[in-house]
């Protein structure tokens, strides 16, 4: 059971989302990893460079396995970062690190950086790793105005470059909002799109201090898990 988390933009909150799917299959019975090919930002700690998105994955569940292949410092495009870095990337290793994972996990949440359209190499874009990797595509995407435009150059992008696309997730969806654009967002997606969103996540103030049963629970509540890994969960009643 694999997935590629991808975004519509940056700061949609796709870590938000692969940490819990993560959490959630692992809660389940089900040896859990998260495999982020290319960490921009990363973040010193004690002398190691470290990877701030998988740091909360394993905040969110330690058990969960985590791998980064690519480490780097500046906060941009990989393909910029890994230049400024003195790194050459090479797209070979990234699928040899995920096939890794896969010998070790039952479920592997692969979480792109950015969108679809990012730079990672030369000539080699993030759809380009997505369709290397060949598995599902989760799109997760921000509620507010311009995310119809947003979504649908997303998927559209997708479906040329031939990826199958599991479904969407609507990520910080503010709860009983009066703003028109929000509330008819989900409909006018689905409405002009053959994807369906398979979950919509509520705006949680402060998420980073929530507990993490609490948080898990939130995503068992709020997304369609057997329709996200395409598997029938005969353990999916889930009290944390």
């Amino acid at each position: 059971m694999q997935v590629f988390v991808t975004g519509t933009d940056t700061d949609v909150g796709k870590t938000v989302v692969t940490a819990g799917l993560a959490a959630v299959m692992q809660s389940l019975g089900y040896k859990a990893g998260v495999y982020k090919p290319f960490q921009s930002g990363a973040e010193e700690k004690n002398g190691f460079l470290i990877s701030p998105d998988l740091s909360y994955v394993k905040k969110l569940d330690f058990y969960v396995e985590t791998l980064c292949t690519y480490l780097l410092k500046p906060p941009t495009a990989p393909y910029i970062a890994a230049e400024i870095d003195g790194i050459n990337i090479n797209p070979a290793s990234v699928r040899r690190d995920y096939q890794t994972m896969k010998q070790t996990c039952e479920v592997v949440i692969v979480e792109g950086a950015g969108g679809l359209m990012v730079p990672v190499a030369k000539d080699t874009l993030m759809v380009d790793i997505a369709k290397m990797l060949d598995i599902p595509l989760l799109i997760v995407i921000r509620p507010d105005l311009g995310t119809i435009n947003h979504t649908l150059l997303t998927i559209n992008e997708a479906k040329a470059a031939g990826l199958d696309i599991a479904g969407i997730i609507i990520n910080r969806y503010p709860q009983g909002t009066n703003d028109i654009a929000i509330k008819t967002a989900p409909r006018l997606i689905e409405e002009y799109t053959d994807a369906n969103i398979l979950g919509i996540i509520p705006e949680i103030p402060n998420f980073e201090i929530v507990k993490p049963g609490a948080l898990i629970n939130i995503f068992v509540n709020s997304i369609d898990i057997e329709k996200i890994f395409r598997i029938k969960i005969p353990k999916l009643n889930l009290s944390l």
